[in-house]
């Protein structure tokens, strides 16, 4: 009995580990299904993520390709510089994503996040133009010496930093548009009784509709400001841009094609205006070719003293920045277009596109900005039975042409001789 219990217990426990070994085994491999599980979870998780890595490396490369060959797939050579081509890359990135910016809206996530993505692309391209500048390093004797080191080009370092900060204004300004709802807009194609206000005759945007008595004088305030802020983005990135134009050589092709100065001034309408720009700035370019060749006098009908010229390239780009301010609208003149065009510094490219996009984002921004204060005005125009006060009569933003007229057949404008100082010396008789 002893026996066969003792060997019965020997096979009791013997059945006990099988069983306790069986047990461990499961738990171990339900373990590794759960790790496994839990790995694949997290790798299908990741999945999707490092796919959309892949795709956005797959565009960037695509996009630099493009670049690289000038925008000439076909590779026969026939492409434009680097320069010309980012350029355009930044100004048709621009037109893709605000073109349908017809309302004050925040925009989509997606367009926002393109933009910024392939914004980034193209404008880091200038963390690699860089110049040698001295730099004091201490050695291992404790001696200061001085040493070059590479640094990004100045004008890049100080004007890139202000671009993208100008164009996170632009953006956070059409985000704070969020929760407005006292204005609404109306489809064009809408029944002629339920459409709203709309300035000018901008017949492919949406009419804009307010309370029966207009907005309230809080949400007044919020647009002044919006477009207060705005207004400071389009006067700084004009500056910028001007600067820029300004910085690039004037191409050997736009010298041969010069026209005659014009001492009128007509502001009729707008091809007028950008025709009187492009004759100013044609003297601008004369004047200092003509400082710099002394040698060319006998080109000139008259002799005219340096500090003469200075005076007037000083005075005609004083006009040309007032006309850009007047009518931020304007086309680009055949100047511009030409330096553009025959530019071959990548990193002046890069400021001019960018700021440009940047000044007509805001003058955009500005102008939706106006539409609604000019429904707001024309409301309590019809609910009071009075014409609105000129300080809520918005500006004509985007329509230069209105203001054009205005400014043509106002009785006391003056000729650009006058506004300069030009005119004819008085004579004795005038003078007493």
């Amino acid at each position: 009995m002893q026996a066969y219990s003792s060997e019965e217990q020997e096979d009791g426990e013997t059945v006990e580990s099988m069983e306790g070994e069986q047990a461990e085994s499961v738990s171990e491999k339900e373990s590794a299904c759960v790790v496994s599980n839990g790995a694949a979870t997290e790798a299908a998780a990741a999945a999707p993520a490092k796919k959309k890595q892949v795709s956005e490396m797959d565009m960037m490369k695509e996009r630099f390709a493009k670049l690289l060959l000038g925008e000439d797939m076909s590779g026969g050579g026939k492409g434009v510089s680097s320069a010309l081509a980012l350029s355009n890359a930044l100004t048709n990135l621009a037109a893709s994503v605000f073109g349908e910016q017809c309302k004050l809206e925040p925009m989509s996530e997606d367009r926002k996040a393109r933009w910024v993505r392939e914004v980034g692309w193209l404008v880091s391209v200038t963390d690699y133009i860089v110049e040698f500048v001295a730099s004091e390093q201490k050695g291992k004797d404790g001696t200061n010496m001085e040493i070059m080191v590479t640094q990004q080009r100045k004008d890049l370092l100080m004007n890139i930093p202000a671009l993208r900060k100008l164009d996170t204004m632009l953006l956070d300004t059409l985000d704070n548009f969020k929760n407005e709802q006292e204005y609404w807009y109306v489809s064009k194609d809408a029944e002629e009784s339920e459409k709203g206000f709309q300035r000018g005759d901008k017949w492919w945007l949406p009419t804009i509709k307010v309370p029966p008595k207009g907005l309230s004088e809080d949400s007044r305030i919020f647009l002044q400001k919006q477009k207060e802020s705005v207004v400071q983005v389009l006067k700084a990135s004009m500056a910028i841009n001007a600067q820029i134009l300004s910085d690039m050589d004037v191409p050997e092709s736009y010298m041969e094609t010069l026209p005659k100065f014009l001492s009128t001034l007509d502001l009729s309408s707008e091809l007028k205006v950008v025709d009187i720009k492009n004759r100013i700035e044609a003297s601008i370019v004369i004047w200092k070719r003509k400082m710099n060749h002394k040698d060319a006098k006998a080109s000139w009908g008259f002799t005219v003293s340096t500090e003469k010229r200075e005076l007037f390239e000083e005075r005609l780009e004083t006009i040309l920045l007032l006309l850009k301010h007047q009518f931020p609208g304007l086309p680009q003149s055949s100047l511009d277009i030409t330096k553009i065009q025959y530019n071959k510094d990548v990193g002046l490219a890069i400021l001019e596109s960018y700021s440009r996009v940047l000044e007509t984002l805001a003058n955009t921004v500005m102008s939706r900005i106006e539409d609604v204060l000019y429904a707001d005005s024309m409301a309590q125009e019809s609910a009071t039975g009075t014409a609105p006060t000129e300080s809520n009569i918005p500006g004509t933003g985007d329509e230069p042409a209105e203001k054009m007229s205005c400014a043509a057949n106002t009785p006391t404008s003056r000729t650009l001789l006058d506004f300069m100082g030009w005119g004819v010396e008085p004579n004795e008789a005038q003078v007493k």
